[in-house]
């Protein structure tokens, strides 16, 4: 197949790979869930997927190894009831059990595959518009097989750790980062009944999220002083002042949220915007949280902590290999899908929506929407100066989000909300 050479038939390529991945998928995972259980011990499927709240999969191993059983007999077999139904593709609240919703869906899993997959598609885009071509070898479309031939690269080369720098924190750094960037999808529910915390315990689910994400300064910091490299250093400096810069009219753009919503429950806030969506009311607090999201994420037109035409890679420099990846690759895009989902759930309405369609398909198209925004943001900007970086986010943002705040102070007193 030949190389789209412009940007509409690459997003007509690209429109066209989702409809045969979304309809292969189903095809391939079903029957692989199904006959391949024949040959796994049945203790083994037990501790992975089965608990007090049994999901769809077990259903499948289990009339795999009983092929006479019927949905039915499974479901009493297994004490279910009408817990899940024959066909359904998505178990109801609080029948999938919490390894299976934090490894597999909607968690580590079906995010490190998107973002795999995210990798490829920015450069393509990116390219595209640009008038270049982008990946191109890697797969017989597209070059739609890079990211695995990056990540299979990544593997397989050496993991070097400078001699003067602070080992046991230099290796530390990436899976802290990680660790920190797969604990934000405990907080993104993708619908009612697809989540990681259920709605009875996500009463401060936002607090809990900005919790963990005032980690993160910390921990880049700490990878830069023990690289015991001066660019590193900078870069690490860099990266401190702008994600604190950035990180107070950030919280002040979600507070103009609570504010309207007297929750920080992100099911309470979807379930608010039944109506209107937020963004509408709060256009000033959805600018502004976007462009310090950006900012957290270290993007285009905010990546002097990793500017490389002038302290080489910043606090990356030292690392090689799969940590290289960890953090410049994968907890980026995870980062990249938590802060969209986000935006999705605070302004967007989350998962709700006006067609038939399913919520959870919803909350994924909002999201990508999103993802795309913030992508060709970095197509037309280039690196601003540090200074204005800075004065960027202490003056106009906090102005724009205090403005915000009074905003939605005075819709709730005005009983608009």
């Amino acid at each position: 197949m030949s190389e789209p050479n412009d940007f509409e038939n690459f997003l007509r390529r690209v429109a066209t790979l989702v409809f045969w991945l979304l309809l292969l998928v189903p095809v391939i995972i079903f029957p692989i869930a199904f006959f391949g259980s024949l040959f796994i011990p049945k203790q083994i499927l037990e501790f992975l997927f089965h608990s007090s709240e049994p999901n769809i999969l077990f259903v499948l191993i289990n009339k795999a190894q009983n092929p006479f059983l019927a949905i039915t007999e499974v479901n009493d077999f297994l004490g279910l009831g009408p817990c899940v139904p024959a066909f359904s593709y998505i178990p109801p609240p609080n029948c999938s059990p919490t390894f299976f919703r934090i490894v597999v869906f909607p968690g580590f899993t079906f995010v490190a595959l998107i973002t795999l997959w995210l990798g490829w598609y920015e450069r393509k885009l990116v390219a595209k518009i640009h008038m270049r071509y982008g990946p191109l070898y890697a797969g017989r479309i597209s070059g739609v097989l890079q990211p695995i031939a990056d990540l299979l690269k990544l593997l397989f080369k050496e993991i070097i750790v400078p001699a003067k720098a602070d080992k046991p924190f230099f290796v530390a750094v990436p899976l802290l980062t990680m660790g920190i960037s797969a604990a934000l999808l405990a907080v993104i529910p993708l619908s009612e009944r697809v989540f990681i915390i259920p709605p009875e315990s996500a009463s401060l689910g936002l607090l809990v999220l900005f919790a963990i994400l005032g980690f993160y300064p910390i921990i880049i910091l700490m990878g830069a002083w023990a690289s015991s490299n001066k660019f590193s250093f900078i870069g690490g400096l860099r990266a401190l002042h702008q994600l604190v810069s950035y990180e107070i009219p950030w919280f002040l753009s979600v507070l103009g949220v609570v504010v309207l919503t007297s929750s920080l429950d992100p099911f309470q806030v979807v379930r608010a915007q039944s109506n209107i969506w937020f963004i509408v009311p709060q256009f000033i607090g959805a600018f502004v949280f976007l462009t310090a999201a950006m900012a957290e994420l270290e993007r285009i037109p905010f990546d002097l902590p990793e500017a490389d035409t002038e302290i080489v890679f910043g606090w990356l420099t030292e690392y090689t290999g799969m940590n290289w990846g960890i953090l410049f690759g994968l907890a980026p895009f995870i980062k990249l899908y938590v802060f969209s989902g986000l935006f999705t759930l605070l302004f967007l309405g989350g998962w709700l929506g006006f067609a038939s369609l399913p919520p959870e398909i919803w909350f994924l198209l909002k999201t990508f929407i999103v993802i795309n925004v913030i992508m060709l943001v970095r197509v037309f900007n280039p690196r601003i100066r540090v200074d204005l970086l800075i004065r960027f986010g202490w003056v106009y943002l906090i102005l724009l989000a205090v403005a915000n705040l009074f905003l939605a102070v005075a819709l709730k007193a005005l009983g608009v909300f």
